[in-house]
């Protein structure tokens, strides 16, 4: 039982084919016993026809091998399409499961964005498609052509035997000499490719500062090494393999010798002879197979291990009972956290209440935590220690897909799909245009979107220049905004936009405060201070300051807070204001030196 609860879902797909490995190592029992009708026509022709010189018997045989051919070759093309259909099955079973690790490792692991996994799976579906797969189920019948050849003489039994010892220990031999090697040329492999891959995502900055040369010097070394262990490898594999298929060579036509010595002696028929060389080469065959096909083997191999272990490091997320849709009610409880792969908590005793509809200004110097703790509420990243409720359960323990929509999140770095403006709002869901259009509105990006040349239509990417900055962060707001959610994070939600988007900005928190949304919102501009109830003030990873907006400026104001104003206007890119005689929403600004 404990095994089974260790084995990946990899390893589980697998066992889920079982059934149809099984009927591929069931035609091919019946393959390679009707291998043994053409060394068995050329014994019939050679020991019978030709001495009676029987045209009937010669047709007769022919029919009947014909026949045994055509079904052969029937048998032929199912085991390969049975083999076809268990390469699609599998991927049907794991993509979504792989997919999802994937992407999990890349929330939970900085560093980590790669799409590798999917070219692993490619790897091992097309190994176990092609033909480098059918020698691994010929090898057990190997002993039947050896049993024959001992049938017609033991001379021929013992020379195949050995000759299929010489070739079995070469192919251990390339497995031996190759092994390390070309797990080293992969991991250059695939580091050489996430570098060009993080190149390419940053190829305007490269350009602009020519930056090229640099970074291609330091892809060409990882890729140097990637080629100079591969070739080293292939040298090795390509000198075994050039020498194993010289020997087989080599020992058909030794055999036939044989054969011939043990005719002229009188212990053997020609037909004997002939059909003797036919099965020896048919005996050897798979272990030449193995030979020719070990690369893909290897690469088959790792790519399973890389997805097993991936498999296994994240596992699939439980079942969870659905919970009522939440209100926006959220409590910290002394949570501890820092980003995924960092040991060190960069957030230590965080402890707030947030009441529904309750808007939450986060300021802090650079490095205080703040996207930390964005991420954390959020339930993105984990917590090392204490816990985040919302409506009183564990955020980390809702369903994601049913939390989802209920959840709104803005972050620094504005992130687009490839897909219209239309699905990228509607977080690529079922497109429901009113509430498409009902997000832009509420955004103020409506007017925009329409004035573009097909209007929702217009089709995005990631990288795409068809958006401004301040378009893309505007887009991203009515993506957060859409479905009513009732809790919203907003990360630096002003960076990009000018004056005009500063102001659909300050209407869209004045609706989101009308209807009740929660709110956590990290800017230090004054348009966005002004609108939320409390403001919480981080530092090296603390709380230094929490309560009433009114009361925090106020004690920032106030000469024991110079410190903390210090940092503050380190991090912002205007000074900090702090307000004098505030009286309701009317204030006055003052810069502080």
């Amino acid at each position: 039982m404990g095994k089974h609860k260790n084995r990946s879902d990899l390893r589980c797909a697998l066992d889920g084919c079982m059934g149809s490995f099984l009927s591929v190592g069931f035609f091919s029992m019946f393959i390679n016993l009707l291998m043994l009708v053409a060394p068995l026509y050329m014994l019939q022709v050679y020991d019978r026809v030709i001495p009676t010189r029987s045209e009937e018997t010669l047709l007769m045989l022919t029919l009947v091998v014909l026949f045994l051919f055509a079904v052969l070759g029937g048998l032929e093309l199912v085991r390969a399409r049975i083999l076809v259909r268990v390469g699609n099955r599998l991927d049907t079973l794991i993509n979504a499961r792989l997919y999802s690790a994937m992407f999990r490792r890349s929330v939970l692991s900085q560093g980590r964005q790669t799409a590798q996994p999917l070219g692993d799976l490619t790897s091992l579906r097309q190994f176990l498609t092609g033909n480098g797969l059918f020698a691994f189920f010929d090898v057990p019948w190997v002993p039947i052509y050896l049993a024959v050849l001992y049938l017609f003489h033991p001379w021929l039994g013992f020379f195949a035997t050995a000759a299929g010892v010489i070739l079995l220990a070469l192919a251990l031999a390339n497995e031996k000499a190759t092994k390390t090697l070309l797990a080293k040329a992969n991991t250059e492999h695939i580091k050489a490719q996430d570098l060009a891959n993080s190149n390419l995502r940053n190829a305007e900055v490269l350009h602009a500062m020519g930056m090229l040369p640099g970074v291609l010097e330091r892809w060409a070394g990882k890729h140097h090494e990637f080629l100079a262990k591969q070739s080293q490898a292939s040298d090795r594999a390509g000198s075994l393999i050039s020498a194993s298929k010289t020997l087989r060579m080599l020992f058909q036509s030794m055999i036939l010798g044989l054969g011939a010595l043990l005719v002229l002696e009188g212990d053997l028929t020609p037909g004997m002879m002939i059909a003797g060389s036919i099965l020896m080469g048919r005996a050897l065959a798979p272990v030449d197979q193995i030979i020719g096909g070990w690369r893909g083997f290897v690469s088959a191999r790792s790519a399973y291990r890389r997805l097993d272990e991936l498999l296994l490091q994240i596992p699939a997320e439980p079942q969870r009972m659905s919970l009522p849709a939440p209100e926006g009610e959220l409590s910290i409880e002394g949570i501890a956290a820092a980003p995924p792969g960092v040991r060190a908590a960069t957030l230590r005793g965080i402890s707030l209440t947030a009441a529904k509809g309750e808007h939450i200004g986060i300021i802090g110097p650079s490095a205080a935590g703040k996207s930390t703790l964005a991420r954390v509420v959020l339930g993105v990243w984990p917590v090392q220690a204490g816990v985040v409720r919302l409506d009183g359960a564990d955020i980390g323990r809702w369903d994601r897909a049913e939390l989802g929509p209920h959840i709104g999140y803005l972050p620094q770095d504005i992130e687009l799909f490839d897909g219209t403006i239309g699905e990228n709002i509607a977080r690529f869901g079922e497109l429901n245009a009113a509430k498409v259009v009902a997000a832009a509105h509420k955004a103020g990006v409506h007017e925009l979107i329409l004035r573009l040349p097909n209007g929702y239509d217009t089709y995005i990417s990631a990288a795409s220049g068809v958006l401004s900055g301040g378009q893309r962060q505007r887009v991203g707001l009515a993506r957060a905004l859409y479905g009513d959610p009732v809790f919203v994070v907003l990360d630096e939600p002003n960076s990009n936009l000018d004056d005009t988007g500063e102001r659909a900005l300050a209407h869209v928190l004045d609706q989101l405060k009308a209807e009740g949304v929660t709110l956590f919102v990290i800017s230090h501009r004054r348009s966005v201070l002004r609108h939320v109830d409390k403001l919480l003030v981080l530092k090296d990873g603390r709380i230094s300051m929490f309560g009433p907006r009114d009361q925090v400026l106020t004690q920032l104001a106030r000469p024991s807070a110079v410190g903390t104003r210090t940092a503050l206007k380190q991090y912002s890119s205007r000074p900090l204001a702090t307000i004098d005689g505030m009286q309701g929403g009317d204030a006055r600004f003052r810069e502080q030196d």
